[in-house]
């Protein structure tokens, strides 16, 4: 059943490096950990082990700031990694937790509609109206399993929880308990239990978070990568995991069409073309590593299924133009200006200002 999964979680998919890694591991563990934080380290940013043993690279990018991310979560301080949409907020979290804990599924998905029964806890209320407030009518919430299990809760998107609700979590964290007063009792955190939150300061219906609670939080900004060739490398170790989670097959090296598409994200990403010698205008949307590599994945699917396999400018330029143009008027005109003035003047790149251009 599992081969069918359309997505495995983090400690799933890489079970296999956890285990090699576990077994290689002689530093100080902290309780309930299944890994010491330098292993932890090892498993995101990648590394040979003394078998021979190749761990592939979660996070790509500086080293530094997951060593502080993890140190974050040996103390008792929650962590926050904060940053524009498109940063690998979520997925660094996933993996963490994953790498720690052996369990990321503890999750709490912040939306608008969040409430304070989905982060503290509920009530089953056919069981409260028949047999009263007891324990056995408690609904659990991933918060509460992880106090009691020692482990690491997500909260996905914490600036979209209503203010209210978001302060519901400064007694868990100062407290490290929850109080439960219908019952007269509290669930008191086991060793090993944090919080990773994310956050991101870019979308529309973001609510700030209180001081009192950005004091309970150690923040790690995540930045967009640095160089295109680390973007790049990003882009082609996630979009080759995923051709390989759904059988695609890729017949020919793709990294010049990647190292293509980055190019144009970056450059209208930044306002200036990768030369610095034409300033451009930027469109609306965030042009993240994330939707670089959902054009490549959507390009190669197109090209797989409905060409012969080898990915041409056609099967990329759709998913340009639809990651570019979120406004219909201005994102239009910031991307025609931009094919004129940049992309018909690159060497070689002919075959995709067509594309680019007959679709636009």
């Amino acid at each position: 059943m599992e081969n069918n999964v359309l997505r495995q979680s983090a400690e799933q998919q890489f079970k296999q490096e956890i285990e090699e890694l576990k077994k290689e591991d002689k530093n100080v563990k902290p309780v309930n950990w299944q890994l010491s934080p330098h292993a932890v380290i090892d498993y995101l940013m990648g590394k040979k082990l003394a078998n021979g043993f190749e761990v592939t690279p979660k996070y790509i990018g500086n080293r530094r700031l997951m060593e502080i991310a993890v140190a974050t979560l040996t103390t008792d301080r929650a962590l926050l990694l904060y940053g524009l949409p498109g940063t690998a907020k979520s997925w660094v979290s996933e993996h963490i937790t994953a790498a720690i804990t052996g369990d990321s599924n503890l999750v709490i998905q912040g939306t608008a509609g969040t409430s304070e029964e989905a982060v503290r806890y509920g009530w089953n209320y056919a069981m409260l109206l028949s047999a009263g407030p007891v324990k056995e009518a408690i609904v659990e919430t991933p918060v509460m399993r992880a106090m009691k299990e020692g482990k690491i809760v997500r909260i996905e998107e914490l600036t979209r929880i209503a203010a209210d609700v978001q302060d519901s979590l400064i007694t868990i964290l100062s407290e490290k308990m929850l109080p439960i007063p219908e019952l007269n009792t509290q669930v008191q955190a086991v060793q090993g239990f944090n919080v990773i939150a994310t956050a991101n300061n870019r979308d529309k219906g973001v609510n700030e978070l209180s001081s009192a609670l950005k004091r309970r939080f150690n923040t790690v900004i995540l930045p967009v990568p640095t160089s295109i060739e680390e973007e790049v490398n990003i882009v082609e170790q996630r979009v080759a995991s995923f051709s390989k989670s759904i059988n695609l097959p890729v017949q020919k090296s793709i990294a010049e069409e990647i190292k293509r598409i980055v190019t144009i994200f970056r450059e209208l990403r930044n306002g200036v073309s990768l030369d610095g010698k034409t300033k451009l205008k930027s469109p609306s949307g965030t042009l993240s590593t994330a939707e670089a590599i959902s054009v490549m994945n959507n390009g190669l699917a197109l090209a797989y299924h409905f060409g012969d396999g080898s990915l041409k400018a056609d099967d990329i330029a759709s998913g340009i133009i639809g990651s570019v143009i979120k406004d219909p008027v201005q994102d239009k005109i910031v991307m025609q200006e931009y094919m004129e003035t940049v992309l018909k003047q690159k060497d070689g790149w002919k075959d995709i200002y067509r594309a680019c251009r007959d679709i636009v």
